[in-house]
């Protein structure tokens, strides 16, 4: 295992020289899913929560889709089924965008996380202390003031430890973006063991990068969830302190 990582530990880690290769990539694609599927499922979680039929139904139908349909449907779908779309291939922006592999992974991969982000966030808004809502309206604050002073902060801590979870599920699944030719650690892995044929080494070092990265989200998340969830532990335990 020692030769096979002083000859690719810059594959695995950062670059082959001519391009950004393995934990790189997989750090990248993890990132940029998380954040872009944060921002577009806020509103969506909004709008999931409403009384109001035309805002709630459109966004279950959305979810409904991408929670129901395997993330490498939906990945194949935008790399390769979208792209044969003749609408696609006449439109130029289009055209270069879903020529690009990387686009179309972070596409497959942030719609996915929005859909499963927009139902933890929307149990959360939910559950919300109806106490809470009623102490934001006495104070005449508006619908929208209530929402970003009240509502989403608690929603978010309450809904901490589920998104760890789905963080860390959104880890394992950036292992299909080789699929699309994307070199992340797992396409790497798989060009190291055709190199030398050396399967367990080459499989095996990219099961501890992922473990690694998995330990540190884990460690991260706890370390939040003990701070922002700090008032949902009992009450002796604050006196305690």
């Amino acid at each position: 295992m020692m030769d096979i990582i002083r000859q690719y530990w810059q594959n695995y880690l950062f670059t082959d020289g001519y391009q950004f290769t393995g934990l790189a990539i997989t750090l990248w694609l993890l990132v940029a899913s998380l954040v872009l599927g944060f921002v577009l499922a806020l509103p969506l979680a909004i709008a999931r929560a409403s009384s109001n039929r035309l805002l709630s139904t459109p966004v279950w139908l959305f979810t409904y889709v991408f929670r129901g349909t395997p993330l490498y449907v939906q990945l194949l779908l935008c790399y390769t089924g979208l792209y044969s779309l003749q609408v696609v291939q006449s439109h130029a922006l289009l055209d270069s965008f879903f020529r690009s592999a990387m686009n179309c992974t972070l596409l497959a991969f942030a719609l996915n996380e929005c859909a499963y982000v927009t139902e933890i966030m929307e149990g959360a808004i939910k559950t919300t202390a109806y106490g809470e809502v009623e102490a934001g309206y006495a104070y005449g604050m508006s619908r929208f003031t209530l929402y970003r002073r009240i509502v989403l902060p608690s929603a978010l801590r309450r809904a901490l430890p589920m998104y760890s979870n789905e963080v860390i599920l959104m880890l394992h699944s950036t292992t299909l973006a080789f699929t699309a030719t994307v070199p992340d650690i797992l396409k790497v892995a798989r060009d190291v063991n055709s190199a030398t044929y050396a399967s367990f080494e080459a499989f095996g070092i990219a099961a501890c990068l992922y473990a690694s990265i998995a330990f540190l989200l884990v460690w991260i998340f706890r370390k939040l969830e003990r701070r922002l969830l700090a008032f949902l532990g009992p009450a002796s335990a604050a006196h305690n302190h």
